[in-house]
């Protein structure tokens, strides 16, 4: 059975996505669709920023793109050596919050050391953050895209706990998104299950899918790699057979093979 997943492929240089390894595991033929584009902005701020680590109690990160902007930063050999020289052990005597694995994997990648990793989305992270930080503390520096949801933030400022945000790229559809859907329908039909990784996806992808599914949209098994995907999906229409129970290859693919053996949602 054929899986269409909604999302970015994983850096080239790390071999194969791992999304579609576990699916293999699975027996599912699993293609990868990228849905999104980043524009990075405030990088020169950014990196002030990153400067001063006495400024600030802490970092937070809620998508891998924040690490991107931050990859890009250090480019630069002049930024590189002075994060390599001072500033990596000075952020690491402060707390590295991060969302998930995805993300944790990149803290790693820049020296730092994460926590709060096993959250899994906003609401579980906010909760250990505020389990951990004390209200009118030094900010915590939040790296973050334009499209960030408040949740978050909404949590820590009722806690009291200071944040500071800063938008570091930009989202919108990729250039090849439309093009791309309707090759794969065309060429391989209509998958037994789609899979949404990100609110956006579900906007920049619905409506092609359900002009090129024509009537057999009902057949589609349509999943979520979280809560916040999910109610996007909700949202727009959509039944959502499974949401993974954390968002990892693991448990997405345990969570379609199940939804595929139902013969209802």
């Amino acid at each position: 059975m054929k899986v269409l997943l909604l999302k970015d492929p994983k850096d080239k240089d790390s071999g194969p996505d791992p999304y579609i390894k576990e699916l293999g595991l699975y027996g599912f033929e699993a293609t990868l669709i990228p849905v999104l584009s980043f524009e990075f902005i405030s990088i020169e701020s950014l990196f002030e920023k990153l400067s001063h680590p006495e400024c600030y109690g802490g970092l937070v990160f809620t998508s891998p793109r924040a690490l991107e902007a931050i990859k890009i930063c250090l480019k630069e050999n002049s930024k590189n050596e002075a994060w390599l020289k001072s500033l990596k052990q000075r952020w690491n005597t402060k707390p590295v919050y991060v969302v998930g694995k995805a993300t944790a994997s990149l803290v790693e990648e820049i020296g730092l050391i994460p926590q709060g990793d096993k959250s899994g989305n906003a609401e579980k992270l906010a909760e250990y953050i505020c389990s951990r930080e004390k209200p009118s503390s030094s900010a915590l520096l939040f790296p973050c895209g334009a499209l960030k949801r408040e949740v978050l933030p909404t949590a820590l400022r009722e806690k009291g706990i200071p944040l500071e945000s800063l938008t570091v790229y930009q989202t919108t559809q990729h250039t090849d998104l439309q093009e791309a859907l309707s090759c794969y329908f065309s060429q391989q039909g209509v998958p037994a299950s789609v899979v949404f990784f990100s609110p956006s996806g579900v906007k920049f992808c619905l409506q092609h899918i359900q002009k090129l599914a024509g009537d057999f949209i009902n057949h589609i098994k349509f999943a979520a790699i979280g809560p916040t995907t999910a109610e996007a999906m909700e949202a727009a229409g959509i039944p959502v057979c499974c949401t993974a129970e954390s968002p990892t290859p693991q448990d997405l693919a345990a969570g379609v093979q199940k939804a595929l053996r139902l013969q209802n949602c």
